[in-house]
């Protein structure tokens, strides 16, 4: 069958149609971004002022900070625009870029959680080889492996639906372009293709969820070897690492580990793995990690002697 498009442009219905609510939102997701930004900044050069990238976790940290800065900056900085907006559209190849940006920055954040989980459980349960299993060049091909992995598995999405006729409407109700409503207004059956898109996006989330409850389980079991206070700091790093992956893989496993449909509440689960997470994330990891909190500490009375003296 020969593809028909008609369509150059989508138009967002947007998180709410009340504009007094809609002005609250730009202010309150205003805030919610600047945070975003300053937090995972803070974070990233924290790291490598301190030269903390000889350590696995704050190498892995430091880049799970850039993901959540371009994964947020894919959808918010429109939203945030729309909700002052008359009409919030979006061109077609606008969208397509957008939704390969949602997944391909969505799919290394999960990777790199993961990562981040073994990390833990090879510092936890092997800590006497864990140096010498997690090297500067294995976490090199671990990081290079997160982006290709999240790189795949967007293509995969985009191609799946670039291939797709769309004859009109062209109304999504939703403030980004996810595959799940734009499949919506394709003017073919897009069963198979829906299908395919659960089983990509269903199988990463749901692998890695399961992994990273059995990589924590073990570790968790493993601490009743160790002293308090070793079992302490443990679960210090580990607490926040699980909190992370609780408020991220939740509302991803209710969004794409089911069939192609569509739910009122899609946009308000949304909002947690676009915006809530990233903005958590640097709260999460400064407010339960010692040595994050501590380096953060040098920094900043290292700035301000430095300021101090150069007013001298």
């Amino acid at each position: 069958m020969e593809k028909i498009n008609n369509v150059t442009e989508f138009i967002f219905w947007g998180l709410s149609q009340s504009p007094e609510i809609e002005k609250v939102c730009f202010v309150v997701f205003s805030v919610f971004y600047i945070i975003i930004l300053l937090g995972n900044l803070l974070i990233m050069l924290t790291v490598c002022l301190n030269n903390l990238f000889k350590s696995p976790m704050y190498f892995f940290l430091s880049f799970l900070s850039l993901v959540d800065i371009c994964y947020s900056s894919v959808t918010a900085p429109k939203m945030i625009v729309d909700l002052l907006a008359k009409d919030k559209t979006i061109s077609y190849v606008g969208c397509m870029l957008q939704l390969f940006g949602v997944h391909f920055f969505g799919c290394t954040e999960i990777f790199i959680l993961t990562v981040m989980a073994y990390d833990r459980y090879m510092a936890i349960c092997k800590p006497l080889h864990y140096t010498t299993i997690m090297d500067q060049e294995r976490c090199n091909k671990m990081l290079l492996g997160t982006w290709v992995g999240g790189f795949l598995h967007s293509i995969i999405q985009v191609a799946l639906v670039v291939q797709l006729p769309f004859c009109g409407p062209n109304e999504i109700d939703h403030y980004f372009c996810d595959v799940h409503p734009v499949l919506k207004l394709a003017c073919t059956d897009t069963y198979i293709v829906g299908v395919v898109v659960t089983v990509n996006s269903g199988t990463i989330a749901l692998g890695s969820f399961v992994i990273l409850l059995i990589s924590y389980s073990i570790i968790l079991v493993s601490l009743r070897k160790q002293s308090a206070e070793g079992r302490r700091k443990a679960l210090s790093t580990c607490g926040s690492h699980i909190a992370v992956v609780i408020i991220f893989f939740g509302p991803c496993t209710f969004m794409y580990m089911r069939p192609d449909t569509t739910f009122s509440e899609d946009k308000m689960v949304a909002v947690f793995y676009t915006i809530i997470t990233p903005m958590l994330n640097p709260l999460i990891y400064t407010l339960r990690n010692a040595e994050v909190k501590n380096a953060m500490k040098k920094l900043w009375g290292r700035n301000v002697f430095l300021e101090a003296k150069g007013k001298k």
